[in-house]
Formats: structure tokens, C-alpha cells, sequence
């Protein structure tokens, strides 16, 4: 059973960075497809980004387009999350999301393999 071990979130102020990283237990999930949700308090789950195998296509939600990049390294078995221009609204509790499929990653159906989330805050 794999494990996603997220960490680098915290309490920033509004126009700040900050950046994640989520690193799989099983080198056998490296060149899986892998994505970030969030889900503030109160609201469900959302897709922010996702990125292929070889990070060959990348992905974003609209809301954080230009802002946050996602990235990996196969060697290291992590994907990151940078997050700069950081707003209020991007305050929630942040998930990788380690899946077969890009649909997976994308979309958040059915996906196998879910880290701890990490909170981020942003105060205005």
C-alpha cells in the first residue's frame, strides 16, 4: 500500500508563495500520472492541477492559472506544487493524488492513492 507524505503548507500573507511537495512511499508509482485537490471549509473537494508521467502535458484549474505550477521528479518519486500570488481564497487543505489515469488526476473519480492533505492559509 502506498503512501503520499505531503508536506510544505502553512500560514502565508496574501501575494506570498509557498510550495509543496508530495513524495509516494513505492518507487513503483514514479511515472504515474499525479495531481493536487483542495477543499476549503464548508465546500467540496476541488481539482487545482495535474501533471502526465513525464511531464509532458500539465493542467489547471482555471482559478489558479498563472499562479500555481505543478511539477515533478521521477527520481525522487515527489510532485510539487508552487503556489505564488497567493489569495485568501486559496486557503484550504491541499491533497495529492497519485492515479493510473490522467482522468484520475483530473477529475478525482476513483482515484487509488490519496496523501494526508496538507492546510495552507492565507490571511488577507
Amino acid at each position: 500500500q502506498v503512501q503520499l507524505v505531503e508536506s510544505g503548507g502553512g500560514l502565508v500573507q496574501a501575494g506570498g508563495s509557498l510550495r509543496l511537495s508530495c513524495t509516494a512511499s513505492e518507487r513503483t508509482f514514479s511515472t504515474y500520472p499525479k495531481g493536487w485537490f483542495r477543499q476549503a471549509p464548508g465546500k467540496e473537494r476541488e481539482f487545482v492541477a495535474a501533471i502526465s508521467w513525464n511531464a509532458g502535458m500539465t493542467y489547471y484549474a482555471d482559478s489558479v492559472k498563472g499562479r500555481f505550477t505543478i511539477s515533478r521528479d521521477n527520481v525522487k518519486n515527489t510532485v510539487y506544487l508552487q503556489m505564488n500570488s497567493l489569495k485568501p481564497e486559496d486557503t484550504a487543505v491541499y491533497y495529492c493524488a497519485l492515479d493510473p489515469s490522467m482522468n484520475g488526476v483530473q477529475t478525482g473519480k476513483n482515484v487509488n492513492y490519496w496523501g494526508q492533505g496538507t492546510q495552507v492559509t492565507v490571511s488577507s
